[in-house]
């Protein structure tokens, strides 16, 4: 049992009979009145991100997550299929939960956070960047833009659709930031 001072981001508690991971916290002491924590909680089943006021002092339900490399296998209309390097053991998280799973390539290593207590899987998040080939994209044209910074659309290996500059050329590899979808830089073959 913890209490609000102990709430820090990526933090896993348990409220309302759900398990809950923080994103965002902020302990507020106001001149008037008791302090209090303002909360941003994401729900680890449905995903849906819900903000929350707890006070000061209150107690919660930590609970107890280990993170597990998995390989990704395959996506159905089951889910997304992962197996675990040392046990080879399979498992399937629905797609929703994973955050941009249209970066993941088959045979990538991804870390799957795992419920100690009842073995569950909960969510899978992607490595930083992650390396893709450009399978499509339309060539630049050189003095045809206003700006140093251009765009254009380009179509992954996975199927993910990202925004790079003008001189990406079908074919090459590209380092992609999962974060945020966007291009960090070409990989030198």
């Amino acid at each position: 049992m913890a209490t609000t001072a102990d709430l820090r981001n990526g933090l896993c508690i348990e409220w309302n009979d759900q398990l809950w991971t923080v994103v965002q916290f902020l302990h507020v002491k106001p001149g008037k009145g008791p302090a209090f924590v303002r909360t941003k909680l994401k729900n680890l089943k449905t995903g849906r991100v819900l903000e929350n006021t707890f006070n000061s002092g209150v107690k919660i339900e930590t609970v107890r997550i280990e993170r597990r490399p998995y390989q990704y296998l395959f996506k159905d209309d089951m889910g997304c299929h992962f197996m675990q390097l040392e046990t080879f053991e399979q498992i399937s998280l629905n797609p929703e939960l994973i955050e941009n799973n249209d970066l993941m390539k088959e045979g990538q290593v991804i870390e799957v956070q795992i419920h100690a207590d009842t073995e569950t899987p909960l969510t899978a998040e992607l490595p930083p960047f992650v390396e893709l080939a450009v399978t499509y994209t339309v060539p630049g044209e050189k003095g045809n833009t206003a700006s140093s910074t251009a765009l254009k659309p380009a179509t992954l290996e996975t199927g993910a659709e990202i925004m790079v500059p003008l001189f990406i050329n079908e074919g090459e590899i590209l380092k992609v930031d999962t974060r945020d979808r966007s291009y960090s830089e070409r990989v030198k073959q």
